[in-house]
């Protein structure tokens, strides 16, 4: 079966009686008739060295050890210690649309398998299995079940990425060598340090250029991604849930579905992000509106909750052009600081004598919507919740959990804790018409066992969440739903099945935010990463910067504010009501065009934009983060354009100003626009000026 989408090609090998296997993923092949992809098939049979099988060894999307495969096995488990090496025949293989449905069974072990395999029209993979077990009396214990993707000797180096609180999406490579490299998270979220993409590429691959090979787990729990070489040449990349132990026994007739498992390939990272970025604005969920300007109170005044303060925000807010009025945490019961309260989701009456109607009723008179925090995973042992229901904790038994941010979690798989917390937001949301929910989730899950016997159930915890969140909406259809996690912690398509953007990171520190932006746009295009313009001094890291900087950061992203305007001075607010206009007239397009991101050899220089999809029109980004080995910088290339269109490029006010040691900027800044066909931009690129470090200038192309 050859699919082919988005310039991409997938040959699947379903002659059978083994799975399927991947003859070709990577560049469209173009139309190939039966007889040429049988002579494909013919053409990927390795030699039988010694050492090997007798008989060439295939390599299923499942890998199996039965076929001699010596790698990670696909699926992991046993039967009493028995069928713990399945080996499955492939009964059907039928392609319905896009998407490829096989079946298979394993007589011996009880088993039997679907498989799912699809290439949508963005040219991306996407894949799931699912297992069943068919003996008619015995359980069967599944201790893990991923897919992989096979992955050609060019792909011979790695790029995944780690992080930390304040610091999420850092890169890291390292060669691609024999041996496995395996990532497993098991923070019970996706975690700070998850890698997001797992990608496999070319030596030096970039944002532009070289073959790139990318893997992404759509789940919000524990989590596995690897890549593998073995020393017959074979290489793999994929991933799957990471099960702990016990926590999917599978009784008969029961059966266990993988999530979804994303893969892309592309020439440069732009291409792999301009994939999922295409697929996830193509759901029928994502945002359509606009997407509104957002007033945050967290840095504004923590937990200091004032009303009348809290309208004077809202009043400069909306002044400034803000649309969407965000309370954050410390409205609810005994919940002056983060030491108790969790799990109390009632409006605090000894702070809100008249529930938040006040200042629901205020924010609405100006125009903006109003949004509300909550931690409904969370519980706070200091918390009236928790003293009527300590068995709702979720432990190993005999013994709490270190804790973390002085919380615990409150295990939803109890199924009187989950219709707690449902009716609770459900009756918030209600009775204040609440039209977004700011979701946060600010603690690994460590011992979180099922009481009262504390088995792990992680896995069941996650589905619990989903359906909690799925439920929330089909109740109210018009609600937002944010998925914070200790800012960055929880960024995965298994949460934005069912959210409607992510908290980029708890540091808002703009040169920080940059780097998180810039990676985290790997998987999420702008419109569903919230960036706010926090005060001048940012509180995460000490730092101070110009308001240029932040608000031009925070443009590249669903905008918002997380500032005390009141202090603000009121030409700060009049600058800061500019930025807001800009944002308001370019977001149609930072939401809908491709992100390119330039491959300018100067680490000092980073260059990233935004381009229309039908190339009329893009806003490029200039950002010094440190000082350049040379002033002035020189040329920078500005990629992604129409190579055939003319551009006028131009400065974008209010990010126009070329702050820096420049006693003459470039000839054509002191014109005040340049008129280049988008080839010349591209490839020979314009003189930039010398910025100071923690700067940046904007340049707006229109087509001629």
């Amino acid at each position: 079966m050859h699919l082919r989408a988005g310039g991409v090609s997938l040959v699947l090998d379903v002659g059978g009686p083994r799975l399927p296997s991947v003859l070709h993923w990577g560049c469209d092949l173009g139309e190939l008739p039966p007889e040429q992809l049988r002579e494909l098939a013919l053409a990927t049979v390795p030699a039988v060295v010694s050492g090997g099988t007798d008989a060439p060894g295939t390599l299923s999307v499942l890998a199996e050890h039965g076929t001699g495969w010596p790698g990670l096995p696909g699926l992991r488990g046993h039967r009493a210690g028995t069928a713990w090496s399945p080996l499955f025949t492939m009964t059907s293989a039928r392609a319905d649309g896009e998407q490829v449905r096989v079946e298979a069974v394993d007589e011996a072990a009880g088993l039997e398998l679907t498989l799912w395999i699809a290439l949508d029209v963005t040219g991306l993979v996407t894949m799931r299995a699912a297992v069943r077990n068919r003996h008619p009396a015995e359980p069967y214990v599944l201790d893990g079940l991923v897919l992989n993707l096979p992955v050609p000797a060019e792909a011979a180096e790695l790029l995944d990425l780690t992080g930390r609180h304040l610091r999420e999406r850092s890169p890291q490579r390292q060669p691609f060598t024999q041996g496995s490299r395996v990532r497993e998270n098991r923070r019970g979220r996706t975690g700070s340090d998850a890698s997001l993409l797992l990608a496999a590429g070319a030596p030096g691959f970039g944002f532009r250029s070289g073959e790139v090979w990318a893997v992404h787990v759509g789940w919000s729990g524990n989590h596995v991604t690897y890549a593998e070489r073995l020393p017959d040449g074979r290489a793999v990349i994929g991933g799957g849930e990471l099960l702990l132990p016990g926590e999917v026994r599978l009784e008969p007739g029961t059966e266990y579905t993988t999530p979804w498992l994303y893969a892309a390939y592309g020439q440069g990272l732009d291409t792999i992000s301009e994939r999922f970025h295409r697929h996830l604005r193509a759901r029928p969920g994502h945002p359509a509106a606009p997407r509104p300007v957002v007033m945050n109170t967290w840095e504004a005044v923590y937990f200091d909750h004032d009303l009348p303060k809290l309208c004077a925000l809202a009043d400069r807010a909306a002044k400034v052009g803000a649309e969407r009025f965000v309370l954050d945490d410390g409205w609810f019961r005994h919940r002056r600081d983060d030491h108790a309260g969790l799990g109390d989701w009632y409006v605090d009456e000894a702070v809100w004598p008249q529930g938040l109607h006040p200042l629901v009723d205020h924010v609405r008179a100006l125009g903006m919507q109003f949004g509300l925090w909550v931690e409904p995973e969370m519980i706070n042992p200091d918390s009236d919740l928790a003293r009527a229901h300590p068995e709702w904790i979720m432990s190993t038994g005999g013994r709490m959990p270190p804790e973390q941010r002085y919380q615990q979690v409150l295990d939803l798989v109890h199924p009187e804790a989950y219709a707690y917390v449902l009716e609770r937001l459900d009756r918030l949301i209600g009775e204040y018409g609440i039209d977004y929910l700011k979701w946060d989730h600010n603690r690994d899950l460590v011992d979180a066992g099922h009481s009262p016997h504390g088995e792990a159930a992680v896995h069941r915890q996650t589905l619990a969440v989903y359906r909690m969140l799925d439920e929330l909406r089909r109740r109210h259809p018009g609600l937002e739903i944010e998925s914070c996690s200790s800012g960055g912690a929880r960024v995965d398509l298994g949460i934005l099945q069912r959210t409607d953007r992510v908290w980029g990171s708890d540091c808002i520190d703009a040169l920080e935010r940059q780097s998180i932006q810039r990676w985290t746009q790997l998987l999420l295009p702008p419109e569903l990463i919230g960036s706010h313009v926090g005060a001048a001094h940012a509180h995460t890291t000490g730092r101070r910067h110009d308001l240029a900087f932040r608000a031009g950061t925070a443009l590249f992203g669903h905008f918002g504010i997380e500032w005390d305007l009141i202090s603000a001075s009121a030409a700060e607010q009049e600058e800061l009501a500019r930025w807001i206009t800009l944002y308001k007239d370019v977001r149609g397009l930072l939401h809908t065009g491709r992100i390119v991101r330039a491959d300018h050899p100067d680490p000092a220089l980073w260059l990233h934009g935004v381009v229309a999809e039908d190339g009329s029109e893009a806003v490029f980004a200039l950002v010094a983060v440190a000082t350049s080995a040379t002033a002035p910088p020189g040329r920078v290339r500005l990629p992604g354009l129409d190579p055939d269109a003319v551009y006028r490029v131009r400065p974008l006010p209010p990010g126009d100003v070329a702050a820096g040691v420049n006693h003459v900027p470039p000839a054509w800044l002191l014109g005040g626009e340049l008129v280049l066909p988008g080839s010349v931009l591209d490839r020979v690129g314009i003189q930039v000026p010398d910025l100071f470090p923690e700067h940046l200038l904007l340049l707006r192309l229109t087509r001629e």
